[in-house]
């Protein structure tokens, strides 16, 4: 009489230190989407004591020091900066434009960009940096 029992072997998947590791993957990707900043053109924007925020799809345009025009990231010659600010309004109720502009820039090109909002009825807002008090 054989009264050994026949050992089976079967195959096994250690899971416990997954939680761990998904924990960890969640946690570093809230934290890298916090500190990201969706525009990736550095201007140095002026200072103001009072900030506004808007909820609306807003148009970006960004110039920096050097006059280069972005709309939305994507780089624009100035001549054709009325017919970009068009196609991007187009179908956008109340249509707003968020101006990252750099603080070393003169008033005339603050000047130029509100007069060609003011054409195309598209509202202007400047973006600005918070001053420390």
């Amino acid at each position: 009489m054989n009264f050994r029992r026949k050992k089976r072997f079967e195959a096994e998947v250690a899971t416990s230190s997954l939680n761990d590791i998904m924990f960890f993957l969640l946690l570093f990707f809230l934290i890298i989407s916090t500190v990201a900043n969706p525009s990736v053109i550095k201007v140095l924007l002026p200072k103001a004591n009072n900030n506004q925020t808007l909820n609306k799809k807003q148009v970006t345009l960004t110039i920096n020091k050097s006059k280069e025009y972005y709309l939305n990231d994507k780089l624009i010659i100035p001549a054709n900066l009325e017919e970009a600010i068009k196609k991007e309004t187009v179908g956008v109720e109340d249509p707003t434009i968020v101006l990252r502009m750099d603080a070393e820039l003169t008033i005339q090109d603050l000047v130029d960009i509100l007069s060609t909002g003011t054409k195309l009825k598209v509202r202007v807002v400047m973006a600005t940096q918070a001053t420390s008090s």
